[in-house]
């Protein structure tokens, strides 16, 4: 279903003194022509109606090189291979962010071709950067040297800033951004830390009897940026067997990454579920799952939950679960506001782990335009792990996916630590789950105590001596010992909610939705806690 975390995970550090290949406007006249093809018109309306070509013709893969040889770039001979970044893309200008290419391998057979762009507007020109083994460094016994005809790159990254706020950084070593394999593709926030990851598209994620996809972004087009700026403009083509789009990325870095997405999408065949601004992340295990965790480490996650702004304007936060085997959960809504993997436990002591989980981003979509009816979808498939992203989220359109069928999509991707817009209300900080009843008695094992713990200075403004009121349902059993109270740290803008939910002593086969609302004087004032509680 995923890409390996671990690879993904791979490819960022093994690559970190990896580049790619190098013009700049002052280079053009003397690189370009060796290295790239011949220059013919583009625009991304034409890439739009070629897309839309495509698809009203069979599926055709691009050629590969000796599947063999690359079958022994594995992942110790792939860290071998580095880029020289003398000659990575815009290193000399214009612009402020070279552009590094990855080279193929066993994990990344697809070729991805590359191409510069020239002049504005109507004149512009494409030229293609053409695969050059000479551009790589690697050890002369590296099988990437036997490589012949159709050899290409498998994918890019973005180097952090020459000059300004990023240049501290080093280059050459750090990068914001990057695309590898499949449609995937990813960025740092701003704790300069990679971790999820988003996707073009998804089809058929977790359907019986049908094999899920995995279009590809084929072909990549950079427009040279003007000096300046911190915004990179990047066009794509996606292919595969189902389905084909276009898409202009519009990347901005800042102290965060945002990105613009346009994409057009036209469907080849049938798609039973299909995926519209997907993303993947790894949940293994946290506070709440202690008594199934396998490791010495408290919690071990990119993401801890999938939140949402619905288009009624609530706001719901869903906590992740790693469940003994597939959820799909669906949250129905009209016209969302945005929804998003986020992980809110950002403290080391809450991993203990020196590769850092609290500083992974979070990764928020903000649809721009009507995206009519559908469903937040999201898929939790079990791992014993950390090496794969095992949960998905995506907008699923109401409306069945045949063939013949176009989409249009904007959207907006904020990779960064927290909900990048002000909110009001209090948020869920922590769930915890244990044994129901009270200490000093016996247990019943049909009583099951969760503890919900929210933040929010609109505590602050609670009349005196007024606590909140605790809005509980359930799909199953009741509930008992119902408890709010601050958290008793001596944090006013903290507080909590401790219950027991009791269930029939029988087997529960089903998961048992909960929902918790804060409310004072009759108002919401906290974000609604979901939770699907899997019993056994």
């Amino acid at each position: 279903m995923s890409i390996s975390r671990r690879q993904f995970l791979s490819w960022v550090s093994v690559f970190a003194t990896s580049t790619g290949i190098s013009f700049s406007q002052k280079t053009l006249a003397g690189l370009l022509d060796p290295l790239t093809g011949q220059a013919f018109d583009f625009s991304f309306e034409a890439l739009i109606e070629h897309a839309k070509a495509l698809s009203r013709r069979a599926y055709v893969a691009p050629p590969r090189p000796d599947a063999s040889v690359l079958d022994e770039i594995d992942w110790e001979r792939h860290g071998q291979i580095q880029f020289d970044t003398d000659h990575a893309l815009f290193a000399n200008g214009p612009g402020s962010f070279p552009i590094s290419f990855f080279h193929q391998g066993r994990f990344f057979r697809v070729p991805v071709r590359m191409f510069v762009l020239e002049g504005e507007d109507n004149t512009t020109k494409a030229k293609e950067i053409m695969y050059n083994s000479n551009l790589f460094k690697m050890p002369e016994n590296n099988p990437a040297h036997r490589l012949g005809p159709p050899a290409a790159f498998a994918g890019f990254r973005i180097q952090e800033s020459r000059e300004g706020d990023q240049a501290h950084l080093n280059w050459r070593n750090n990068d914001w951004a990057a695309f590898l394999g499949a449609s995937y593709f990813r960025a740092i926030g701003d704790e300069y830390q990679y971790g999820l990851s988003a996707r073009g598209v998804s089809v058929n994620v977790v359907v019986d009897g049908v094999q899920e996809e995995f279009p590809d972004f084929t072909h990549f087009y950079f427009v040279p940026p003007k000096e300046g700026s911190n915004t990179m403009i990047i066009y794509a083509l996606l292919d595969g067997p189902s389905i084909t789009g276009a898409y202009r990325f519009t990347l901005t870095r800042t102290h965060e990454v945002i990105m613009d997405i346009e994409c057009h999408l036209f469907l080849r065949k049938d798609i039973v579920r299909l995926g519209l601004a997907p993303m993947t992340s790894m949940y293994w295990y946290s506070e709440k799952d202690k008594k199934t965790a396998e490791d010495w480490r408290p919690a071990v996650h990119d993401s801890d939950g999938l939140m949402l702004w619905t288009g009624k304007d609530e706001h719901l936060w869903r906590p992740l679960n790693n469940p003994t085997g597939i959820q799909i959960s669906s949250f129905h809504d009209n016209h969302p506001k945005g929804y998003g993997f986020m992980q809110r436990e950002r403290h080391f002591s809450e991993y203990q782990d020196a590769v850092h989980y609290e500083k992974r981003p979070s990764l928020w979509i903000e649809p721009l335009g009507d995206w009519q009816k559908g469903a937040v979808e999201l898929v939790e498939l079990h791992t014993s792990e950390e090496l794969y992203d095992n949960m998905v989220a995506m907008w699923v359109p109401e409306a069945k996916a045949l063939a013949g069928q176009s989409y249009h999509l904007n959207y907006r991707l904020y990779w960064q630590a927290n909900f990048p817009f002000p909110l009001a209300l209090a948020q869920v900080y922590r769930t915890s789950i244990g044994r129901g009843g009270e200490p000093g008695v016996k247990r019943p094992p049909e009583a099951h105590k969760f503890m919900v713990e929210f933040h929010g200075d609109i505590f602050n403004t609670l009349p005196a001596n007024t606590d909140p009121f605790a809005d509980l349902w359930t799909s199953k059993g009741r509930f008992d010992l119902i408890y709010v109270e601050r958290v008793p740290n001596g944090e006013a803008n903290q507080w909590r909610i401790i219950f027991d939910l009791i269930l029939p002593t029988e087997t529960i086969k089903d998961p048992v939705e909960l929902r918790l609302t804060l409310k004072s004087q009759g108002q919401v004032i906290s974000e609604t806690w979901m939770y699907q509680y899997l019993v056994a």
